[in-house]
């Protein structure tokens, strides 16, 4: 009987978010710290953060430059949209530290545009808010996958109703899981999925994942930008086959920890 609510459970929990994912194999072991320890360490790592950020975006600014450009000194050489995304992307880490240091940052809808607005300024089509929810009501993005056919998300709508049913289901359904990682892994790829954003849906979506990490007491995960490749080729494989399992594996190896909980499981 306990196997059979679970599965319903489950059920549900996939539907919602639209994806699936083998949850015994996501680990419950990661090391939990103080908030303000797991916050020092990302605003000590900063710049590296952004830069990693960046990268998985295409952006062509290089480590020493990311560096330079939070050091308030601009760098020639490069489009202002290039840059203006680095210092979006430092703007909106810190406004996420800032949040959790306070004890503020919830998983919910208003924390995740906020955060957008920060992120997207400029970039996106619209920023802020949801699609269909400003001035734009038509238009629906599509997720380029290479050779493979066009991930196409949820319509966009005027005033987003069928979007803003499925964040609250999602959430609804997110909020039952305990463990921190899994909730944080789950959120970033039901934004990344549903693409609630008409752009900077994945970015803002791993500022949320953070969110939930560092509130829980547990360091933040940044992919490394020698692993973008990997992580680019892995979302191909998640949009296509709705199964994030193999994803969220790859997340938790990208966490400072991974070494840490792969040497405990295999004791």
């Amino acid at each position: 009987m306990i196997e059979i609510v679970q599965n319903n459970s489950n059920s549900d929990l996939f539907q919602a978010l639209g994806f699936t994912w083998d949850r015994p194999a996501v680990p419950d072991n990661v090391p939990v710290h103080d908030v303000k320890r797991a916050c020092f360490r990302l605003q000590k790592m900063l710049a590296q953060y952004v830069f990693d950020a960046s990268v998985l975006e295409g952006n062509p600014f290089t480590y020493p430059q990311v560096q330079t450009i939070l050091d308030g000194i601009t760098v020639g050489g490069h489009r202002l949209s290039d840059q203006d995304q680095v210092l979006n992307l430092a703007e909106s880490t810190k406004k996420l530290l800032q949040l959790v240091k306070t004890g503020t940052f919830r998983l919910d809808k208003e924390i995740f545009t906020t955060l957008h607005a920060i992120v997207a300024k400029e970039e996106a089509f619209e920023w802020g808010h949801f699609r269909g929810e400003g001035d734009e009501t038509n238009y629906t993005p599509h997720v380029g996958l290479g050779t493979v056919e066009n991930y196409i998300p949820p319509a966009t709508q005027p005033g987003a109703p069928n979007l803003n049913r499925i964040f609250s289901e999602g959430l609804g359904q997110l909020e039952t899981l305990t463990n921190p990682l899994e909730k944080g892994l789950a959120f970033f790829l039901f934004g990344a999925l549903q693409q609630f954003f008409f752009d900077g849906n994945k970015r803002t979506s791993r500022m949320m994942m953070n969110g939930v990490l560092m509130s829980n007491g547990i360091d933040a995960i940044s992919i490394p930008a020698t692993r973008a490749q990997e992580f680019n080729e892995k979302m191909v494989d998640f949009y296509v086959n709705r199964d994030a399992t193999v994803m969220m594996a790859f997340m938790v190896d990208c966490h400072p920890d991974a070494r840490l909980m792969q040497m405990v499981n295999e004791k």
